[in-house]
C-alpha cells in the first residue's frame, strides 16, 4: 500500500522509503517460528507478543508456524497454516518414498488439530534424540524435507510478500540460500539460545550441523539479539561479523501484570518460575533453601513452570533434594493462561531462576519486576544488563555457588527497605524500557533504516 507522502510521519504508522522520492509504503514483516511441540516456549511466546505490538504499531505482521502450532498464554497472533508440518517432517525423514507421494494425500497430517494432537502426547524436542533430523533440515533444497521448504518460500515470495523475513533461530535457516534466490528483500535471525540447543547435539551430528551453518551464516543480512552478553558470544560462536547483530529490548506487555511492590508476606516466599529443566536451575534454588533452612530462616519456597511429561526424570530428582524442607517447597504446576501465571507471581516475594546456562533473555525477569517482585540472580548471562539498567531491581550473586545463593536470598528478605526499592525500580523499569511499544518503535526504527 503506498501513498505520497512529504516525510516520515514519525507516529504510530512507520513509513519506509520506497524506489521514487516521496514514496513511502507500509512495512510488512513475517516472522516465521518454530512451535514448541505442546510446551510453553519462552522464543516463540516472545515472537507472539512481538508480532502483536508491532500490529498494534501500525507495522503489517505475519507471524509463521512451523513443525506444530505454538503454545502461549496471551492472544495467539499465528496464521492458520502451519509449514513444515511436524508429522510430514518426521516421516519424510524416516518412512523410504514418503517426500514423493502427492502433496494432497500428505497435506492433511498438517492438520493444526492433528499437529496439536501429537504434540499434546509430549513430542520430544530433545536435541539428544534430534540429530539426524536438524541436520536433515539444515541441508535445505538437498535434504529430505526439500517439498515442505518449497512449500515456504512459495508462500513467503509469491503469496506474501513481505518486506523483510525474520527466522526465530538459526535451525530454522536451512533454506535461506533457496529463499534469498527468490526474495530481493533482507532476510533476518533472531538468536534466543540456540546454542544450548546446538552443544546438546550427539556427534557427529553436531560436528556437521556447524559445517552446514557457515554458508547459512553467509546469506543471512543479519542476527537480531536481546542482550549485549549474547551479541559477542554469537560473533563467536558462529564466526558471523560484528556488523551483522543488531540489538532489540526484551519485551512483555505490562499490562496484564496487576502486581504491585507489597509488604513480605509471612512465611516470606521465594518464587521460581521457568520450565522445570536443568539450564534454569530450580536444583540449584533448592541446594540454596537447604541452607537457609539450616540458618533457621522462615521462608517457603514455591515453584511454578512447563514440565516435559517425557523428561520427569529431572523434576524428581529436585523433589527427592527438596525432601527435607517438607512442606516448605510447593510446586504451582504450569499455569494454562496469563491470568492464572499472575496469581502465581503476586505470591512472590522475590524470584530466583538462578540458571546454571547464560540465559541471553530471561523474560521472567521481567514478569517478576511487572508484578513488584524482585530478583535474586547469577551474574552472568543476560541478568547483570537487565538488573543494571535498574539500578537496584535485584541482585546477581556468583554463579554456581549455592552458599553465595543463600546469602543473596537471605539479604532480600530479611532487608525489607532494600527489597522494596529493588521491587520499585523493577516496577518501574520494566514498563519503562521493556513494554511492548517500546520493543515496536525500536524494531520499526531498526528496519525503517535497514529498508530505507
Amino acid at each position: 500500500m503506498r501513498r505520497d507522502a512529504p516525510a516520515c510521519n514519525g507516529g504510530l504508522l512507520t513509513w519506509v522509503r520506497c524506489n521514487a522520492p516521496y514514496k513511502y509504503r507500509f512495512m510488512h514483516l513475517a516472522i516465521v517460528t518454530a512451535g514448541g511441540a505442546g510446551m510453553f516456549c519462552g522464543s516463540c511466546m516472545h515472537d507472539n507478543a512481538w508480532a502483536r505490538a508491532l500490529t498494534i504499531a501500525g507495522i503489517e505482521v505475519t507471524l509463521l508456524p512451523l513443525y506444530t502450532p505454538i503454545r502461549v498464554d496471551e492472544a495467539n497472533q499465528t496464521s492458520t497454516r502451519v509449514f513444515f508440518g511436524g508429522v510430514n517432517v518426521y516421516l519424510d525423514q524416516y518412512v523410504p518414498g514418503w517426500r514423493y507421494l502427492p502433496r494432497w494425500l500428505t497435506r492433511p497430517l498438517d492438520a493444526n488439530w492433528l499437529l496439536r494432537a501429537v504434540s499434546n502426547r509430549g513430542v520430544s524436542n530433545n536435541a539428544a534424540e534430534l540429530g539426524a533430523l536438524t541436520e536433515a533440515i539444515l541441508l535445505g533444497q538437498h535434504g529430505p524435507q526439500a517439498r515442505e521448504g518449497e512449500q515456504l518460500i512459495r508462500f513467503l515470495t509469491e503469496e506474501l510478500k513481505p518486506d523483510a523475513i525474520i527466522f526465530s533461530n538459526v535451525m530454522l535457516c536451512g533454506e535461506v540460500e533457496r529463499l534469498k534466490a527468490a526474495f530481493s528483500g533482507p532476510v533476518f535471525c533472531t538468536l534466543q539460545g540456540d546454542d544450548i540447543f546446538l552443544d546438546a547435539l550427539p556427534e557427529p551430528y553436531r560436528a556437521r550441523v556447524f559445517e552446514r551453518l557457515r554458508p547459512i551464516v553467509d546469506h543471512l543480512d543479519g542476527f537480531l539479539v536481546h542482550s549485549r552478553f549474547y551479541a559477542r558470544f554469537m560473533q563467536q560462536y558462529l564466526s558471523a561479523p560484528a556488523e551483522k547483530f543488531h540489538e532489540l529490548p526484551l519485551g512483555i506487555e505490562c499490562r496484564g501484570h496487576t502486581g504491585v511492590p507489597r509488604a513480605v508476606g509471612n512465611p516470606p516466599t521465594i518464587g521460581y518460575f521457568a520450565r522445570l529443566a536443568s539450564e534454569k536451575g530450580l536444583r540449584e534454588l533448592v541446594e540454596a533453601a537447604l541452607i537457609l533452612q539450616q540458618r533457621n530462616m522462615n521462608f517457603r519456597v514455591l515453584a511454578g513452570g512447563y514440565l516435559n511429561p517425557k523428561q520427569p526424570e529431572y523434576f524428581a530428582d529436585v523433589q527427592r533434594l527438596a525432601a527435607p524442607l517438607g512442606d516448605r517447597f510447593h510446586y504451582a504446576g504450569s499455569p494454562n493462561t496469563l491470568a492464572e501465571k499472575v496469581a502465581i507471581f503476586r505470591q512472590f516475594d522475590l524470584l530466583s531462576v538462578p540458571a546454571p546456562y547464560r540465559d541471553p533473555k530471561g523474560l521472567y525477569i521481567l514478569e517478576a519486576w511487572a508484578n513488584g517482585v524482585p530478583v535474586v540472580q547469577p551474574a552472568h548471562g543476560h541478568f547483570p544488563e537487565l538488573i543494571e539498567e535498574t539500578t537496584v531491581g535485584g541482585l546477581t550473586v556468583t554463579p554456581g555457588n549455592p552458599t553465595a545463593l543463600a546469602d543473596g536470598l537471605q539479604r532480600m528478605l530479611t532487608d525489607e527497605a532494600f527489597r522494596r526499592d529493588c521491587a520499585r525500580a523493577g516496577w518501574e523499569a520494566v514498563r519503562q524500557n521493556h513494554d511492548l511499544p517500546v520493543l515496536a518503535a525500536a524494531t520499526q526504527k531498526l528496519f525503517a533504516r535497514i529498508l530505507a
